[in-house]
């Protein structure tokens, strides 16, 4: 695969542009405007013929690579025998299976059922509904920089507000947000232990001076903070979180959205930490692009709401666990969660070098293939570099990279790249994210 010297917009994109501006509106925003024609693993082409390597998996969607072989014959013979009955008219074998293996492979040596819906943030507002149903308490914790989606309750859960927030307002009630340590961010010389207890400490002063303990029902984090900008957490903060759920009867909701299906070199992002919690959602990677979410939980959780008070029409549809199905025989199959981490050691690697090469890279991070820059314009003050992250962003689609900003200042370069990627273009998209960063260094 050659990638051209430059990838601008090409004529085609352009014209699709040009009616895209006319009939969509301007809210869903894109990346690139690029406009694509095919995929395959790790390479899009977009309607002008350029080939373009993937950083970015759709945002974290693609980890088994574009339009798999496997998947997509799932799909097809699925869509041949029947596209969708409804589960709550007539159910299909399956979800069940799918289901059942869900149960088996989520963190947690205790009974499971699964339940599935669309999105992630249908997800996410299930596991909150059960939550507050099994517990017959109404407040749900979320963490500062957190992102859980863009539906009412999720956005309330959510901490970045432009764009996810500004304007949208009134937010759902009985929400509320504590610290997530941001080692990098940390006060000059304080410890990542003694940021841990500082801000497991506040716990305890939050249920005293905000809201009761025995008044939460939930509290949902993301194992790795994604549009946070990957911030990572230390073993003690989340087996401290655990402790505190259990301490006063509060229910614990991993957020595996964006970690999950081997993202971060474990099937789920929860193991890295040897915690599991009492509910966990799962979306964007779990049918390889197709709409389907999953919540799986604690048996007896799952069942407090009665029949008929969860589901959705399209909910768990044939095809959609068909391709769930296909996916995770593919990651069993190929070694994904091992590959994950050896693609991630790469990165890392070639990350740490540059940050000796580049004063602009403050800080680098991941978990496993989920990496992330951080970029500053004084290593001292930390000022984030929001500019610059913008500019080699472009850099990189213009040279047939496609990569991802994040962060709550706008300042992360994030990278999820399908899992199948091969090492000749792994190596060649780092080459192209390397260049970028060093034009944007001068």
């Amino acid at each position: 695969m050659t990638t051209n010297a430059q990838t601008s917009q090409g004529p085609k994109s352009a014209k699709l542009h040009a009616r895209r501006q006319e009939a969509v509106p301007v809210g869903p925003y894109h990346v690139t405007p690029l406009y694509i024609q095919s995929a395959q693993g790790a390479i899009v082409t977009d309607v002008d013929g350029n080939e373009l390597i993937d950083f970015a998996g759709g945002i974290g969607m693609q980890n088994i690579g574009h339009c798999h072989p496997k998947v997509v014959k799932a799909i097809q013979e699925q869509a041949a025998a029947s596209i969708h009955s409804c589960f709550h008219v007539m159910p299909y074998e399956s979800y069940i299976e799918l289901a059942e293996k869900l149960n088996e492979k989520t963190p947690g040596d205790f009974k499971k059922k699964t339940m599935f819906a669309n999105s992630g943030a249908e997800a996410v507002e299930n596991a909150v509904k059960i939550a507050r149903k099994a517990t017959g308490r109404s407040a749900v914790v979320s963490f500062e920089r957190g992102y859980h989606g863009r539906t009412l309750m999720t956005m309330s859960l959510t901490s970045k507000v432009n764009p996810y927030k500004h304007g949208f307002g009134p937010f759902a009630p009985e929400t509320y947000k504590l610290p997530y340590p941001y080692y990098y961010r940390a006060p000059q010389g304080m410890l990542p232990e003694e940021l841990d207890e500082q801000v497991l400490h506040h716990f305890e002063q939050f249920f005293l001076g905000e809201v009761g303990a025995d008044h939460i029902a939930a509290i949902i984090m993301e194992p790795v903070q994604g549009e946070g900008g990957f911030i990572v957490p230390s073993t003690t903060f989340v087996q401290g979180v655990r402790r505190i759920c259990d301490k006063y009867g509060i229910l614990m909701i991993a957020d595996e959205i964006q970690t999950g299906f081997a993202r971060t070199g474990k099937l789920f992002a929860m193991e890295n930490y040897g915690v599991a919690a009492d509910i966990t959602t799962m979306s964007k990677s779990i049918a390889a692009g197709m709409p389907l979410s999953a919540i799986t939980g604690r048996a007896e959780l799952m069942d407090a709401p009665g029949a008929g008070q969860l589901g959705g029409t399209f909910a768990g549809s044939p095809v959609a666990c068909a391709a769930g199905l296909a996916v995770l025989d593919v990651i069993e199959e190929e070694n994904l969660v091992e590959r994950a981490q050896v693609i991630g050691d790469r990165m890392m690697n070639a990350f740490r070098s540059w940050q000796e090469k580049y004063d602009l890279i403050g800080d680098v991070r991941g978990l496993g293939a989920m990496v992330a820059l951080e970029l500053v314009r004084d290593r001292v003050t930390k000022e984030p570099a929001k500019e610059e992250t913008g500019k080699i962003v472009t850099e990189c689609w213009n040279n047939g990279l496609i990569g991802l900003s994040a962060g709550i200042f706008g300042n992360v370069l994030r990278f999820l790249p399908p899992l199948v990627i091969t090492d000749e273009h792994l190596e060649k998209g780092l080459h192209i994210l390397e260049q970028a960063i060093a034009k944007a260094s001068k």
